[in-house]
């Protein structure tokens, strides 16, 4: 009798693992599964040899297509690569849900809160009261370009104090370029040598680097945080969101003792305490305030910082772009004043140099994962409910049939023959697209373009060590990030 209990448990477990291996009927071309682990690997391996998610996948891509279909733990995952594919995704609706699943839960208390993971009827009302404020607060508008001004006028009156010494360049922006958000946000700015706050914006890169935006293997697998929670990253994660979550309580907490119900909001976070307090809407509640502002603090702390880390390297890296783009401001927009927004349409080679650092670079090479939110199709391939979807934008970038030389730093391919920028969408998607495209987009390119020609305008940024290796292949991650790097600032003379 035991023995046969035995080989029926034995059958059973055999035909559970054979049909764990077994893809849906009609799913993308891949690697074939394995049971439990799916291709998770093969992926690994990869990731090994090659150093970045993104790189794994182009791989992938060259072998299967424009639409390929892996297994990684539990999770079904399908790559979406070139313009076409990609541009599919972002314009259907079916491709507009976000990753569900632990890790993504584990940001936000458990539940599905936040701007950035969150989808349907929550996301829709909670991006839509965002804006609105953000909006009500200086958001597009001149008040926000006053506050970045703001924040470049104090950055270049450290940097001409500092100017003799070395400035470890990848992580300068860090403070300025989140005031500019946390004024809105929370109505107040940090100092730009702000210890407490710089320690914080570290452990912030360091949570950018532990996963990919996949969710990892902890959202492939999570029972591995029982087992192994260091090597699974569990531990650091945690770590890092409780030292988030105090700093953000602390702010809340101040804006709870001093929030006038009734008058106009300061800023965001006022705004937010008086929804609660009015309930008429069940979403507007403390856990997803914390959440929003986690999302928010989060997004404007990395992308933008790193994005203009990376041009910092480019203007070292390529002398006589920095040249021409500073002989430009200084034709067009002369020395006497700084450049400001309303100049970039004169300063025409200076914003195709951005547009090339964002295309070569491209910050979120895997973007911004979708979630399908129910069984559908893509270019005839059946994509199951909840599949979590890719969208390689480095794919879109580094095509060789529409940029030619995409390796190459050449900002010309942004200008006509008479200098006008040129670009076709399809193509071009730092900031992604559809509904999810990047809410922060309008502040984000603001504070590329103030920052780099505030700089640039002010200083000529050298190599600090001529024996230093220099790379723009930076750290791999949620999001790309410069390498640590030095760099000497020369004052420019009037």
């Amino acid at each position: 009798m035991i023995f046969l209990l035995f080989c029926l448990a034995v059958t059973l477990l055999m035909f559970l693992l054979l049909f764990d291996m077994k893809k849906p009927r009609k799913y993308p071309p891949g690697p074939n599964f394995l049971p439990v682990v799916g291709n998770y690997l093969l992926y690994r391996q990869r990731l090994k040899v090659l150093g970045y998610h993104h790189l794994v996948w182009m791989e992938l891509y060259e072998k299967y297509g424009e639409v390929v279909g892996l297994k990684l733990g539990r999770n079904l995952i399908v790559g979406v690569f070139g313009s076409e594919a990609v541009r599919e995704v972002f314009n259907r609706d079916d491709f507009d849900g976000r990753p569900d699943g632990f890790f993504f839960r584990l940001r936000t208390f458990g539940k599905r809160l936040g701007i950035v993971f969150s989808d349907g009827p929550l996301w829709k009302n909670q991006r839509k009261f965002s804006l609105q404020h953000f909006r009500n607060f200086g958001f597009g508008r001149k008040e926000m370009e006053e506050k970045i001004h703001e924040e470049t006028k104090t950055l270049i009156e450290i940097f001409e104090e500092t100017a003799s010494e070395p400035i470890l360049m990848h992580k300068a922006f860090d403070i300025s370029v989140l005031n500019a958000l946390w004024a809105m946000m929370a109505g107040e700015r940090f100092e730009i040598n702000d210890e407490r706050l710089k320690k914080l914006l570290e452990i912030i890169h360091d949570a950018f680097r532990i996963v990919d935006i996949s969710g990892g293997v902890l959202n492939q697998m999570p029972f591995l945080r029982h087992i192994a929670p260091n090597a699974s990253g569990y531990n650091q994660i945690k770590n890092i969101l409780e030292r988030m979550w105090d700093f953000l309580e602390e702010t809340i907490s101040e804006h709870k003792k001093t929030v006038e119900l009734s008058q106009q909001p300061r800023d965001l976070i006022d705004a937010f305490l008086q929804k609660i307090d009015i309930k008429n809407d069940p979403s507007f509640t403390d856990d997803q305030l914390m959440s929003l502002c986690l999302d928010l603090f989060m997004a404007g702390a990395e992308t933008t910082s790193n994005t203009l880390g990376f041009a910092m390297l480019v203007m070292i890296l390529y002398p006589d772009v920095q040249e021409r783009v500073q002989k430009e401001m200084d034709i067009e927009i002369g020395r006497n004043r700084w450049p400001t927004l309303n100049d970039r349409i004169r300063l025409k080679y200076t914003e195709a140099v951005l547009m090339e650092i964002q295309r070569r670079i491209t910050i979120a090479p895997l973007g911004i994962a979708h979630r399908a939110v129910r069984n559908t199709d893509l270019y005839g391939y059946n994509i199951p409910k909840d599949t979590i979807i890719l969208t390689n934008l480095y794919s879109v970038h580094m095509n060789k049939t529409f940029w030619k030389d995409p390796f190459e730093f050449r900002p010309e391919r942004f200008l006509n023959e008479v200098g006008d920028i040129v670009v076709t969408d399809r193509h071009y998607v730092p900031f992604g697209g559809g509904k999810r495209r990047c809410l922060g987009e309008t502040l984000g390119r603001a504070n590329i373009f103030m920052f780099f020609t505030s700089v640039l305008h002010n200083f000529k940024v050298e190599r600090f060590d001529d024996d230093q290796e220099l790379t723009l292949e930076g750290f791999d991650g949620v999001t790309m990030a410069p390498k640590p790097f030095r760099a000497k600032l020369i004052l420019r003379k009037d």
